[in-house]
């Protein structure tokens, strides 16, 4: 029975990441996703990522691979999750949890930057709110979201919608995307 369960769950991840490898406009997205990334560091500009719950995990782990390394040295790319729990804390406090993110892209997004935005549903109201932020501040608006986008899709400039009917699968796609991306960018940067 357990290794049914586990061939069972394989299957079902090996189908979504075919299916995603054979979206065409999720792999065209990405081809520019990719350029305009690789724009934004050439150009001085930043990257700020959020997410809830696990999207949030996800959203950390693409920031650091960017002030970190991935799988060269190389010199590090201003990246930031917008996680600090001080932060969080206090505008869920003062202000309510809706507006988590839209305060710090307030704060610190610019044009020449790019807001990434993490989402199964894209139904979240704080990340509706950090996109609308995100469009005010002229920053390039980029959600990688499932479940066909919700609110969140017609806010972003660039989508990545992941195949999947559950949080795991998506989030597993979107995982596998992010690390290819960075891949990606760091070559058009000249880092492989």
């Amino acid at each position: 029975m357990t290794s049914q369960a586990f061939q069972s769950s394989f299957s079902d991840a090996e189908r979504c990441i075919a299916q995603f490898r054979e979206d065409d406009i999720a792999q065209q997205s990405l081809v520019g996703l990719a350029n305009r990334l690789a724009d934004v560091y050439s150009s001085g500009g930043k990257v700020l990522v959020a997410g809830n719950g696990g999207s949030m995990a996800d959203a950390m782990h693409f920031a650091e691979e960017w002030t970190g390394r991935f799988r060269n040295d190389r010199r590090p790319f201003p990246a930031l999750a917008m996680s600090d729990p001080t932060h969080l804390t206090c505008v869920a406090n003062d202000h309510g949890y809706d507006y988590v993110f839209s305060r710090i892209v307030t704060a610190f997004a610019k044009p020449e930057d790019m807001v990434v935005l993490i989402s199964t549903s894209g139904n979240s109201q704080n990340l509706v709110n950090a996109a609308e932020a995100a469009t005010a501040s002229g920053a390039h608006v980029t959600g990688f979201l499932g479940r066909g986008g919700g609110r969140l899709a017609s806010l972003c400039d660039t989508v990545i919608m992941a195949p999947g009917e559950t949080s795991d699968r998506i989030q597993e796609i979107h995982m596998l995307a992010l690390h290819v991306l960075i891949e990606v960018v760091e070559g058009l940067l000249g880092f492989t």
